[in-house]
């Protein structure tokens, strides 16, 4: 499983844009954008899926799931639940 932050994460640790992975993955960019677009896990066509996932892993990025380890090691970044509300960017005040 992937979810759409993972996948939004995965794009910019590549350095690639929507058109870019829509290449690499041999999706559509509107398929990409409807992925990144859905909330918590990616749902969708498994041959569009498993492309994605494909093409993500063969460029080097290692989807983990939730509290699992990561078996490569390697740099990374996990999400995870915050210890405090941490105040939006767009905040005022």
């Amino acid at each position: 499983m992937i979810t759409s932050a993972q996948l939004r994460a995965a794009r910019a640790l590549l350095g690639l844009d929507q058109k870019g992975l829509a290449a690499l993955s041999t999706l559509s960019v509107p398929t990409i954008q409807r992925m990144e677009g859905s909330e918590g896990v990616i749902r969708g066509n498994v041959d569009s899926l498993m492309k994605l996932v494909a093409a993500l892993e063969t460029a080097g990025v290692e989807l983990i799931g939730e509290n699992a380890a990561s078996e490569a090691g390697g740099r990374g970044v996990r999400l995870r639940a915050p210890a405090r509300r941490v105040p939006s960017v767009n905040a005022e005040g």
